[in-house]
């Protein structure tokens, strides 16, 4: 562990280590679970070029605008925004962590359905082509009362048990050792699906584009999952830019990561699509492909109890890894802006989190928990993606570009160093990224 210059902050204690925990933060559910449903809703090789360009021309620069922004500042979102801006700028970081906590209270309920099928998969419950009773047992788990409660408790224990480590002995720890073993299930799990009988026509239309598919809709999706997958407008690389030194060029480690999260979801596509069009199943089929059509994949695949392990498995360190930094915007603000040590600040959030994660698991069966017409989990996911996530790309893209300005140019470089392409960085954050994000705010906040 080192320590920086505010007041013995912590920092991380190599460039590898926040690189893996930068690129954990990214990586989640969204790109093993949701890349590959919306890929294969969405034409396949059309999509995937589309959020290829979308990743590079914003998602890039907007990763860089919040990491920058923490290490200017070394302090929480709320800190960073009222350091550097003032006036009602932190509002804006109030925003990032309120999201932060609303993100992880839901996403613990679904973290937890992934360790309930871990055991599914290794006791036989799942071993059926049947998607009539691989339906029952999803919606028999979800709706179950007691039991996705309990598993939400434990995959939130397991989260604050990282936290409460710390940015050393925590956070940066668990990273070196779940993201190498994240790539190596990707790795292994796409390998085996693009060799099966039959492959081949997913890995056509996965990678050649059918430009005559391509609708708005199409575009649209692109741009929001773009968005989505780099885990942007939530404060939660700003967090972890605050535990940074100088040493450390942010536009290359944010390449590097950006890079990591886009070839995770170039790699579940991969695994998850070849394996779908070899067994002539649906590949657009939302919560539903992976926790009813892919395991009739595995019920019929050579050793399918054991690919379809792993893919739980993968499934929840993705999620950890996410878990662990939403937690962490939670635990930084709290020991910043009040007098809680990280400790107590990681117990409290912990507990207040999980009690809100409640009513989300509850409202999938169990109890008729309404918000506006919806579950109160698709309810908390709509608030949350459709509303507060892009407002805060947007707002944090326009501050950087704006008001920081060339500020932000000399603070991204590492020390002593300069970045060459600060202007085209300025430019993409005031035109181009305000623009990207502004149609996905509109577009799920139905206005056009």
């Amino acid at each position: 562990m080192q320590t920086g210059d505010n007041g013995g902050r912590e920092q991380w204690g190599s460039r590898f280590g926040f690189i893996m925990a930068a690129a954990g933060s990214a990586v989640g559910l969204g790109n093993i679970w949701g890349f590959p449903f919306q890929a294969g809703s969405n034409g396949g090789g059309a999509f995937l070029i589309l959020y290829l360009i979308f990743i590079a021309v914003f998602g890039l620069s907007v990763v860089m605008a919040e990491m920058t922004m923490g290490r200017m500042t070394r302090l929480n979102p709320a800190g960073a925004f009222r350091k550097l801006g003032g006036g009602g700028w932190p509002l804006v970081g109030y925003m990032g962590v309120f999201t932060g906590f609303v993100i992880l209270s839901f996403y613990i309920v679904i973290a937890g359905w992934t360790i309930a099928y871990m055991w599914f998969m290794l006791s036989g419950v799942l071993a059926t082509p049947d998607a009539e009773a691989l339906t029952s047992t999803f919606t028999g788990l979800i709706g179950s009362g007691a039991n996705p409660i309990v598993l939400a408790a434990i995959f939130m224990t397991l989260t604050a048990g990282v936290v409460i480590g710390g940015i050393g002995r925590g956070i940066e720890r668990a990273s070196k050792v779940l993201m190498p073993l994240l790539f190596l299930l990707l790795i292994v799990m796409a390998l085996r699906a693009v060799t099966l009988d039959g492959a081949a026509e997913g890995i056509r239309f996965f990678l050649v584009p059918d430009w005559s598919k391509v609708t708005g809709a199409t575009v649209t999706a692109a741009l929001g999952q773009a968005f989505f997958s780099l885990s942007l407008g939530m404060g939660a690389l700003i967090t972890y830019g605050s535990y940074l030194n100088k040493q450390v060029s942010i536009p290359s480690s944010a390449a590097i990561v950006v890079g990591l999260d886009t070839s995770v979801a170039v790699l579940a596509g991969f695994m998850v699509l070849p394996a779908v069009f070899a067994y002539g199943l649906n590949p657009g089929e939302g919560p539903g492909l992976s926790f009813i059509t892919l395991p009739a994949v595995f019920a019929e695949m050579p050793a399918g109890t054991l690919f379809g392990f792993m893919f739980f498995a993968l499934l929840f360190v993705a999620a950890l890894t996410s878990a662990v930094s939403l937690l962490e915007v939670v635990v930084t603000f709290l020991v910043d802006e009040t007098k809680f040590g990280r400790k107590a600040a990681t117990i409290g959030a912990s507990l207040v989190c999980f009690l809100l994660g409640i009513p989300s698991s509850l409202s999938q069966g169990a109890a008729a928990i309404n918000v506006f017409g919806m579950s109160f989990l698709d309810a908390m996911v709509w608030l949350s993606f459709n509303l507060l996530l892009p407002l805060g790309g947007l707002f944090t893209a326009l501050f950087v570009g704006w008001k920081l300005a060339q500020r932000a140019v000399e603070a991204a470089a590492a020390e002593g160093r300069t970045f060459a392409l600060g202007g085209a960085w300025l430019f993409v954050l005031r035109f181009i990224a305000p623009i990207g994000i502004a149609w996905v705010l509109i577009k799920g906040l139905g206005i056009l």
